[in-house]
């Protein structure tokens, strides 16, 4: 179970804007906030906060594939939670 909350990820994910971020195949991303969602730079569509709500419930996930049917943008989803960066290393 992750011991922070859901809004302290956030805000790491929020700081992390722009930086580069890889996939679980290795592609690189970035991501810019808009509002209470972001979009991936290898997409034309945002992922909510609701979605990583969603999927931050649940980690540690062994890929994406556990949540294709929960978020929108899983692939993303996934690497940006399970970034050092942002998961600090606890999951």
């Amino acid at each position: 179970m992750p011991k922070h909350s859901f809004e302290q990820v956030w805000r790491r994910i929020v700081a992390s804007e722009g930086k580069e971020f890889r996939t679980i195949t290795n592609l690189p991303f970035t991501y810019e906030l808009r509002g209470n969602s972001l979009r991936p730079s290898r997409t034309e569509y945002d992922i909510s906060k609701a979605d990583f709500a969603k999927a931050y419930a649940l980690v540690p996930l062994a890929g994406p594939r556990k949540i294709n049917n929960l978020v929108r943008g899983p692939a993303y989803t996934w690497a940006i939670l399970h970034d050092e960066r942002i998961s600090l290393g606890e999951w």
